[in-house]
């Protein structure tokens, strides 16, 4: 079993930045991977970030450059930096592992950016 939880979310205006957070009751090292997702209202949940425990990240390309997600292993979470925020990145967000063939998910986060 793993247990996430989310922080950081809120109200935000364009051009402003936010610092999501994500600790797991788990190990960072137990895991193979963490993601961030998204969904917008009325769309798919997206992919937004991945970092593995190497230390690889991935990003999607509507955030590259703007967004940074980083492992914190001492404190057990990952943190996703979000700069120059646009009203399109408004979502609720969500961290994922996989853990022993298992998705495991926190409760979301609301980012609303307003223009």
């Amino acid at each position: 079993q793993v247990q996430l939880v989310e922080s950081g979310g809120g109200l935000v205006q364009a051009g402003g930045s936010r610092r999501l957070s994500c600790k797991s009751s788990v190990s960072l090292f137990s895991l193979s991977a963490m993601n961030w997702y998204r969904q917008a209202p009325g769309k798919q949940r997206e992919l937004v970030a991945r970092v593995t425990t190497g230390g690889t990240t991935d990003y999607a390309d509507s955030v590259k450059g703007r967004f940074t997600i980083s492992r914190e292993n001492v404190k057990n979470s990952v943190d996703l930096q979000m700069n120059s925020l646009k009203p399109e990145d408004t979502a609720v967000y969500s961290c994922n592992v996989v853990f022993v063939g298992k998705n495991y998910w926190g409760q979301g986060t609301l980012v609303n950016v307003s223009s």
